[in-house]
C-alpha cells in the first residue's frame, strides 16, 4: 500500500535531512581543515617561544628599518643595546631558595592563623578541642589546598586574610 506524500511533507523531510547532513559535515570539515599544529612537550614550547619571539623581534627591527631608512643590523644592534640598558632596571627574581623560604612563611603564618581561629571557636563552644585538633592535624597533612591550588570563587582564601 502506497501512501501518497504531501509536497509539504516531503520539503519538511528533506529539510531536516539538510540540517541533519550539515550538523554531520560541519565538525567532520572543522577537524580536518585544522591546521593547528599537535602540542609539544613543555621543554619544546620554552623554546619554540623563544624562537618565536625572536622571529618577532627581527621582523620589528626590518619594518623600523625599513621606516627610518637605515641598515636593519643597525636597527638590530641599537635595539640589543636598549634591552641590555633596561635589564638592569628589571628587579631580579628571587631564587628557588627564597621562593621555597617565603613559601614556608606564609604556610607558617596561615597555620598560626587558623589556630588562633580555632582556639577562639572552642572558647566560644562553636567546636570542642578534638574537633579543632583533627582540623589542625588535616591541614599539617596537607588535606586542604595551599599556595598554588585550583581554587573556584567561593573557595579558599589563600591571601591568608
Amino acid at each position: 500500500m502506497i501512501r501518497k506524500m504531501s509536497r509539504k511533507n516531503v520539503l519538511v523531510g528533506l529539510a531536516a535531512a539538510g540540517v541533519l547532513g550539515v550538523g554531520i559535515a560541519a565538525p567532520a570539515v572543522a577537524l580536518a581543515d585544522n591546521k593547528t599544529p599537535a602540542p609539544r612537550a613543555s621543554a619544546d614550547q620554552g623554546t619554540d617561544r623563544q624562537h618565536k619571539r625572536a622571529d618577532r623581534q627581527a621582523e620589528f627591527a626590518e619594518a623600523l628599518a625599513k621606516e627610518l631608512g637605515v641598515p636593519t643590523d643597525k636597527v638590530t644592534a641599537a635595539l640589543e643595546k636598549l634591552k641590555e640598558q633596561r635589564k638592569g632596571d628589571r628587579p631580579e627574581r628571587p631564587s628557588a631558595q627564597e621562593r621555597q623560604a617565603k613559601l614556608k612563611e606564609w604556610q607558617a603564618n596561615r597555620q598560626a592563623k587558623l589556630k588562633e581561629r580555632l582556639d577562639q571557636a572552642v572558647k566560644d563552644g562553636k567546636l570542642t578541642q578534638e574537633q579543632a585538633d583533627a582540623v589542625l592535624k588535616a591541614v599539617e597533612a596537607g588535606v586542604f589546598p595551599g599556595p598554588g591550588a585550583r581554587v573556584h570563587h567561593g573557595g579558599w582564601d589563600q591571601a591568608g586574610k
